[in-house]
Formats: structure tokens, sequence, C-alpha cells
């Protein structure tokens, strides 16, 4: 056994092995990350992938797609747009509060329903003392005087409407909105979420 470990640790064959599965990897992860910057649309911060999940993808941009949104569903059934940072491009934190503000009429056109959810920048939701962790159409949500839905991002209650509020985690996170069977307007890139704001 030791001959062999002592012959394993010194061959050229089998460094020259793990070397190459260790370049393949980092090349496959670039040209993934490459793939998935050419066929992802951002505006206002928000990034989807609307090619994700369609028939006749490549073997590229299907990989692209499982690393961004894995288990995705066809855009027609269910678009998914995800950030990381406010509407002046910078990074969430919990650290600050945020409005994700809708104005009249401009919710997202769907057939099913919508939520917005937030996660810790890997994806993984974070315990909160109320133990609501999404918020969305079936919400009991306040609309304000003129028609708009203010969304309130914010990790301590914001003592306001608090039927609007959705507790983020207290260090940097990212947010996740679902439209299911979303309407003529999303599926043609005519309709785009509003900007996450920072309160002030």
């Amino acid at each position: 056994m030791v001959n062999a470990l002592a012959w394993f640790s010194q061959s050229g064959i089998v460094q020259g092995l793990l070397l190459g599965g260790v370049l393949a990897f980092l090349t496959a992860i670039v040209v993934m990350n490459a793939v998935g910057g050419a066929i992802t649309t951002t505006v206002n911060g928000w990034s989807a992938i609307p090619r994700c999940g369609q028939r006749g993808n490549g073997v590229f941009v299907r990989a692209a797609c499982a690393k961004a949104l894995p288990l995705v569903n066809v855009f027609e059934e269910a678009a998914y747009w995800t950030t990381k940072v406010d509407g002046a491009g910078q990074t969430l934190s919990g650290r600050n509060g945020y409005v994700l503000r809708f104005r009249a009429g401009q919710l997202p056109p769907h057939n099913a329903f919508w939520s917005l959810i937030p996660t810790d920048v890997v994806g993984y939701m974070v315990k909160n003392p109320t133990n609501r962790y999404s918020i969305g159409d079936r919400s009991p949500l306040v609309r304000n005087a003129d028609g708009s839905l203010d969304i309130y991002l914010q990790h301590q209650a914001p003592g306001r409407n608090e039927q609007n509020w959705l507790p983020i985690p207290s260090g940097k996170f990212k947010l996740t909105f679902r439209v299911y069977l979303p309407g003529p307007a999303i599926l043609e890139g005519t309709y785009h979420l509003p900007p996450v704001m920072r309160a002030h």
C-alpha cells in the first residue's frame, strides 16, 4: 500500500490527469459563465434568462441555465428574475431598508400568481421572527392612495403597513421574483420589474 501511494504521488501520469481534471472544471465554469451572461437580460437590476427550459437549447445553454436556475420551468410557465443589487447598482444588504414600488396598474401581468422571495446570496432562506419568507399577490397587501403598491424590504419591522413588509437577512442577500403563467407583456419582453430602491 505504501509503495502504491508513493507511486501515485510521484507519477507524472496521475499528476497530469489531476491537473487536466482541474483545468477542465475551471474551463467549464468560465464557459458556463460566458454563455449565461450572453443569454441573460438585465433591466433595472433584475436579471432573467428567458431561454432556459426551451427545446433545442445546446449543451452549453442547458449547463448555464442549470448553474443559474436549477430545475427552472420554461419561461412561458414561470418567469424568474433575480437581483443582488439595488437600483443604484449597490449590493443589497440588510443593514439598509429598501422599497419595491409598483406604480398603479404596473403589477406583473399573470394568469396564476406572483411572489417575491429574499434569500442569502447562495439562495438559502434565512430564519426570521415572523416566519414570513415571501410576499405576493395572495398576501393582504395595502395599496397607496394613488393605487401604487410599496413592498418594504428591511430587517426590522417598518412601523407602518406591516402587511407589506418582507423581512430580509441582516447581511448581504438576493431577491427572486417569480411570475407563474406570465402575461403577454412579460413574454414579449415589454414588461419590466421596477428597481429596488434604498429607503431614506
